[in-house]
């Protein structure tokens, strides 16, 4: 599920495990003019097209389309329970730690995934360890604690040997990566491609999808969302995808400029901290080369403009969610923008509230809550052990 495929995987980069499915049998109605106008069902809607669904959902999916101005839509995805994205990604992780029998989750993560992890394993009546760093927003603070989470702030190189640890002895699942080149979750860009049946439901194919980038498992969960729909015989075409990473980092750019699968860069200060990443995956560029798009780099003026631009139209995003329209305005400055007819989307992945400066007068720290913890495991493992991890 998140050590990459056992078989193609080499010492220098982990293939992710993709997931298939029979579909010779998937109803004919399922993306029927008919069903499109049925209320939404999350992702159950799309039961036959996700991997099982073994939690209890909390009404993720369903994001509205806003219309920016003539031919630009914005996918709000900040309207989904835990506010951002992420929660389409653990609707579909965490049943598969509900599956397997594990007695709770582990994720490392600056913001967005710990806080939905945190909420989708409270709702299946699993624990929840989130390592993260001493910068957390107040937010991803507020809804950690909130949801009863174990919150262990610790140097950010220490976090995934840690996710690792905790996972083979305890058992907790992981529901990040823990390779070094990126693959996540197998079931992550499952809940992601959802995204691409609403947008098809709402408006049938766009010329473009602008996605904000990190490690790109958005970017290809929409894309493959849209390949089925071809495959399925639904639409005969994909949009180009358009991959819209910090230019403090780019790991996404560099590979497509280098022609490998992926690669390392050194992240430079950078607001955006989502998607501020310093290696990627083979995902994103299988996405960006089969659809015919781009990677993009955007700076910080770029991203706050377009943040201003989407407040301007009742949309507060996150630094990092802005990142699809940034994408947008900074390709057709250029001058070259690609033969782009018909309408596009940018996706925003989630809420301003959700950005670090947001409410940190008033927060309650995790220091509050038992103090950060450095790198060493016997101070994890007494962490872990005085929050109740490992008693089951």
């Amino acid at each position: 599920m998140t050590g990459g495929c056992p078989r193609t995987s080499t010492g220098e980069i982990a293939y992710p495990v993709e997931v298939d499915y029979a579909y010779a049998r998937v109803p004919g109605d399922l993306f029927s003019p008919a069903t499109a106008l049925l209320p939404s069902a999350g992702l159950v809607r799309w039961a036959p097209l996700v991997p099982p669904l073994d939690v209890p959902g909390l009404g993720e999916g369903g994001t509205p389309l806003v219309e920016l101005e003539p031919g630009v839509l914005v996918k709000d995805e900040s309207r989904n329970p835990t506010w951002s994205h992420k929660d389409r990604y653990n609707r579909v992780a965490v049943s598969a730690a509900a599956r397997l029998g594990a007695p709770g989750v582990v994720v490392a993560s600056s913001g967005n995934h710990g806080a939905s992890a945190a909420a989708y394993a409270a709702r299946a009546g699993l624990r929840c360890v989130v390592f993260t760093g001493e910068n957390l927003p107040p937010a991803v603070d507020a809804f950690l604690h909130a949801y009863g989470a174990v919150v262990l702030p610790v140097p950010v190189a220490a976090r995934w040997p840690l996710v690792r640890r905790v996972a083979d002895e305890f058992g907790l699942h992981p529901v990040s990566n823990l390779t070094l080149t990126h693959t996540g979750h197998a079931f992550g860009p499952e809940g992601y491609k959802t995204i691409a049946y609403e947008i098809h439901a709402d408006l049938g194919v766009p010329a473009a999808v602008f996605v904000p980038t990190g490690y790109a498992e958005l970017l290809f969960g929409v894309w493959k969302g849209f390949t089925e729909l071809c495959r399925l015989g639904v639409t005969d075409r994909v949009p180009r995808m358009y991959a819209c990473e910090p230019a403090a980092g780019g790991p996404l750019a560099r590979a497509l400029r280098d022609g490998v699968a992926a690669t390392h860069v050194e992240v430079g200060p950078a607001d955006a901290y989502g998607i501020a990443c310093p290696v990627g995956g083979d995902r994103g560029v299988v996405a960006v080369r089969e659809s015919g798009g781009e990677a993009i780099l955007v700076d910080n003026e770029q991203l706050t403009a377009a943040r201003a631009e989407l407040a301007r139209s009742g949309l507060w995003a996150e630094l990092s969610a802005a990142a699809g329209l940034a994408g947008l305005r900074a390709l057709r400055s250029t001058g070259r923008s690609p033969d782009l007819d018909g309408p596009v989307v940018c996706v925003s992945t989630s809420s301003g509230f959700k950005d670090r400066a947001v409410g940190s007068g008033a927060r309650t720290s995790s220091h509050e809550h038992g103090g950060g913890v450095g790198a060493e495991w016997a101070e994890v493992y007494r962490r872990l052990r005085t929050d109740g991890i490992g008693y089951w």
